[in-house]
Parts: structure tokens; sequence; C-alpha cells
């Protein structure tokens, strides 16, 4: 057997190393920019509809677990109300006119039944609003939904 002469050892060597070594590859093209969607239009909380201003008093022991106009069970612990022609579910913003105060109820009764009065709270709602010592106070009724 033959020496391999220098020069095939050489290139056998160098095709070796560059076997071994790390291709170039091309530098990467401009990503494509990514894809904002545009912002999501989201509705802003409807703004309560004052309805009315008026006197209102509340109910309590003595219709507590009565039936409800609505058909169901009356609960003086609940934040509920009684008016005379919002439709059954509609939810008002009460606000107690001497102190600011304001609480959410839903209506699920009719009433009141005393000509100046506009709303009929549960005892809960009253005491929210601080109306409860006074047992009738003036507020002011806004539609929220």
């Amino acid at each position: 057997m033959e020496p391999i002469p220098r020069l095939a050892a050489a290139l056998i060597l160098v095709a070796l190393a560059a076997g071994c070594a790390r291709t170039h590859k091309a530098p990467p093209t401009a990503a494509p920019a990514p894809t904002v969607s545009p912002p999501v239009a989201r509705a802003l909380p409807p703004t309560p509809r004052v309805l009315q201003t008026g006197k209102a008093s509340w109910y309590g022991d003595a219709h507590h677990g009565r039936k409800t106009a609505g058909g169901e069970t009356f609960d003086m612990n609940a934040l509920t109300a009684a008016h005379r022609t919002l439709p059954l579910g509609t939810r008002v913003l009460v606000t107690n006119l001497a102190n600011g105060r304001s609480i959410e109820v839903r209506i699920n009764d009719r009433g009141p039944v005393i000509p100046d009065r506009i709303i009929d709270l549960s005892f809960a709602a009253a005491r929210a609003l601080g109306g409860v010592g006074a047992g009738v106070f003036r507020v002011r009724i806004a539609v929220v939904e």
C-alpha cells in the first residue's frame, strides 16, 4: 500500500472539516408585521334614565312570605320593590335624596297603593338607603336596564 500523497490528505482533511462546519443560512427575510386586531368596541354600561322623583315607602314583616304580583314569594331581605307601571323584572337605581345613598333594586311587585308614593321598597332596600326610620322619604328612580 502506497502512502497517500500529501495533497490528497490535505483535501480529505478540508472536506471533513467542511462537513463538520456550520453552514451559513441566508439571513432571514423580514418577518411579516404581526396582525393587530382593532380594539374591540365595548358597550359602556347604560346610563340610568331618570324616571321619577317622589316619595318612597317600604314594606316588610306584614308581607314577608306572601306572593308578589309576579308570582314569587316576597322576601323582605331581598333588594326588590313594587312599582305601578314598570315591567316586572326591571332594574332601577333608587337614590335617597336626603342622604345621597343609592341602591339597585328589581321590580317584582305592583304598588304602592297610597296615591302620593311612587315606589314601595323592601325592608332591605329601605335599610340600605337609610330610610327605615323615616318610613317615607324622597327618592329619585332611574331605570338601569
